[in-house]
């Protein structure tokens, strides 16, 4: 894939967004970046405007369908876009007593809604151009449910399996497609995490494997090696054999 020069980034006031935003600033670039708290949005746009890129920096919520959309269109007009990064998710635990319906629902608007809200608007436009690339993040969490995180590791599930399926369909049209699944990467979300982390990676080296990941259009980008070996190896083991282990992993707390 040739270098990417004008950018979307969803969810890119902290976390693997913002890593993303500062590893692809530079001169000649543009950068389009919404993120949900405008104060840690206009540190990072300015961070990445000392880097020399020009940014257009806004707070959409990607499960406004409509202004999200507005937004893209908008951008799209002004700086046809090469690359788009459905970055933004929640995450939030179950707790001793469950998850509620209400915050199971929250997190699927955010985590899967917001991110066919964030494709189809442009996606026709890197049809008819037959270029463009598209990058979903979902989660190594996305391979088997976890009792802590039931709703979570549901929709990042959803975002894994929808991107596989479509990134055929969109090959022959010219427009690459990868699905990001990413471990335990130091963010907001980790940060009020209270139980242990294994192979806890840090924003910029993440940046770093996804943008190389997304050059290489790989189908799937998922890392670290040794927690992606042992998840893959729990959803390949039955059930029966590992929800007596998984009933007793972290339960994270609700709102979260």
């Amino acid at each position: 894939m040739s270098k990417p020069g004008r950018i979307v980034i969803t969810g890119a006031s902290s976390g693997i967004g913002a890593a993303l935003a500062l590893h692809y600033a530079a001169p000649g670039v543009t950068l389009g970046l919404t993120g949900r708290d405008a104060g840690r949005l206009a540190a990072v746009a300015g961070r990445c405007r000392d880097r020399g890129a020009v940014v257009v920096a806004d707070t959409v919520d990607v499960a406004d369908r409509d202004g999200l959309a507005a937004w893209l269109l908008a951008f799209d007009d002004a700086h046809p876009v090469d690359l788009l990064v459905a970055n933004a998710g929640i995450s939030a635990g179950s707790g001793l007593a469950g998850e509620s319906e209400a915050q199971s629902r929250h997190i699927f608007a955010v985590n899967l809604d917001g991110v066919l809200n964030t494709v189809y608007p442009l996606l026709p436009r890197f049809q008819a151009r037959r270029r463009g690339q598209v990058g979903l993040v979902s989660s190594l969490a996305g391979f088997r449910g976890f009792p802590g995180a039931p709703a979570y590791c549901a929709s990042k599930a959803a975002v894994r399996v929808w991107g596989e399926s479509l990134r055929p369909l969109l090959a022959a049209d010219g427009v690459g497609l990868s699905v990001v699944c990413p471990g335990f990467v130091v963010s907001r979300i980790t940060d009020r995490n209270d139980f242990p982390m294994p192979f806890l990676m840090g924003a910029e080296r993440a940046a770093g494997i996804i943008a190389d990941g997304l050059a290489a259009n790989r189908a799937r980008i998922a890392f670290p090696w040794p927690m992606r070996a042992m998840t893959w190896l729990v959803a390949a083991l039955p059930p029966a054999w590992t929800d007596p282990l998984l009933s007793r992993t972290p339960r994270k707390a609700p709102g979260q």
